[in-house]
C-alpha cells in the first residue's frame, strides 16, 4: 500500500475518533475548529473562548461548547431577512 494512502486513511481514522469524544485536548480542538494553535491560545488567554485547565497547564475543550461558541453571531441570509420582511408586512396589512 503507497505511504500516502496510509497516511490519508489514518487521518480519517483519527477525525473518526475525535468525532465520538466529548472533551478535546488542545490539539483536537485545533483540529476540530481548524483554528491554529496560536489564535486558540490567544482565545483562551483572553477568556474568549470556552476550556478548562483542571491540573492548571493542559487545556480541554468540551465539544458541545465549541460548537456553540462556532456558531454564536450567527447573520441572517438575504432570503431569511426578506422572508421576515415579507411576513412583517402581511401581518401590518392585516391589522389595518
Amino acid at each position: 500500500m503507497d505511504t500516502l494512502l496510509i497516511l490519508e486513511r489514518l487521518d480519517r481514522l483519527e477525525k473518526l475518533l475525535i468525532g465520538s469524544k466529548e472533551v478535546l485536548t488542545f490539539d483536537e480542538a485545533c483540529d476540530y475548529t481548524g483554528i491554529s494553535r496560536s489564535y486558540l491560545y490567544k482565545l483562551t488567554a483572553s477568556g474568549k473562548i470556552p476550556h478548562s485547565k483542571p491540573n492548571g497547564k493542559m487545556l480541554f475543550f468540551e465539544k458541545r461548547k465549541l460548537v456553540d461558541w462556532l456558531l454564536q453571531n450567527k447573520r441572517k441570509s438575504q432570503q431569511d431577512i426578506e422572508a421576515e420582511a415579507l411576513s412583517h408586512a402581511m401581518r401590518h396589512r392585516a391589522h389595518r
